[in-house]
């Protein structure tokens, strides 16, 4: 089996080869430019890879109802030239193959329950915590769409008691993405996150927000596992300032042993690293192809 991969991302785009292994064979990277340009690097990598499915994972919004005249489009994105883009469609003109089509976040989350931390149970959340917030949402063995799909980057937040920072969030300001995303934190310390100490007050404050989300996250989905990823989670220090954050918010209230014994193999990095994203557009072509076939099979039983 050989499936295409896109990692679809606001800054670049990653593209792949591999199998229903979880083994990429090949990757190429290029930034983020205007649609036709970007898609067009896009086709030209795939040309003549002889793919038999092509799975995505898309920065959004995206429009993923099937049987929507907009469906496989980015819709309202902030990101110049790609409001309304019909990405999916463009793709299916050059390669007449089967397709899977997810958020950026959903795709990680995917990956990270097929071959990563989340490998063995049945459900897990992905959060990235880089340019942007988002989160990707896997539960009974299923990623979760619905009205649209999940947005958990923008849930409201309690205010840090010491912290004044207005947030940066278009939309609502002082969400979790308008305070915890990386630009938030070079805003509010006039520095890039990577370039603060480890015991500088910006973490305790970090660690503040993200434990808000996560401690919802627990009490409304009830993951198996949480899974912290993006660059802002690159600083290693963050995962027990959460940890215990998340634990001082849910107050002894989830009786769960993954929570009172074991909260440091809950909340957890990515097992797949930064390639989740990658990863899991994989596992989306492959299920996308399995899929396929199996509707021919039926087609061809008469079942």
């Amino acid at each position: 089996m050989r499936i295409g991969a896109i990692e679809a991302g606001g800054t670049k785009f990653i593209c792949g080869i591999g199998n229903e292994h979880g083994v990429i064979e090949e990757s190429v990277s290029f930034p983020t430019e205007q649609p036709n340009i970007t898609l067009g690097n896009v086709i030209r990598y795939f040309s003549d890879k002889g793919v038999e499915a092509i799975g995505i994972g898309s920065f959004g919004p995206i429009d993923l109802q099937q049987g929507s005249p907009t469906y496989g489009s980015i819709t309202t994105t902030p990101k110049p030239g790609w409001s309304s883009c019909n990405f999916l469609g463009l793709l299916q003109q050059s390669f007449q193959v089967p397709y899977g089509w997810d958020t950026d976040v959903n795709a990680a989350a995917y990956g990270e329950a097929v071959w990563g931390a989340a490998k063995g149970v049945s459900s897990c959340l992905y959060y990235t915590i880089g340019t942007g917030v988002g989160v990707g949402v896997f539960t009974e063995g299923r990623l979760v769409h619905g009205l649209v799909h999940p947005e958990g980057g923008h849930m409201l937040t309690r205010r840090h008691p010491q912290d004044e920072f207005p947030g940066i969030c278009p939309y609502h300001g002082d969400c979790l993405e308008g305070m915890a995303a990386g630009p938030a934190i070079e805003a509010r310390w006039k520095q890039k996150g990577f370039e603060l100490p480890a015991d500088h007050p910006a973490w305790d404050i970090e660690a503040y927000y993200i434990a808000q989300a996560v401690a919802n996250a627990i009490l409304l989905v009830s993951p198996q596992k949480v899974i912290l990823g993006g660059g802002v989670m690159g600083q290693s220090q963050l995962f027990p300032l959460i940890r215990e954050a998340v634990r001082k918010n849910l107050n002894g209230y989830v009786s769960a042993a993954a929570i009172t014994e074991n909260i440091d193999q809950h909340i957890v990095p990515p097992g797949l690293g930064h390639q989740a994203g990658l990863y899991g557009a994989l596992a989306l072509g492959v299920r996308a192809y399995e899929q396929a076939q199996m509707s021919a099979g039926r087609g061809l039983t008469g079942k």
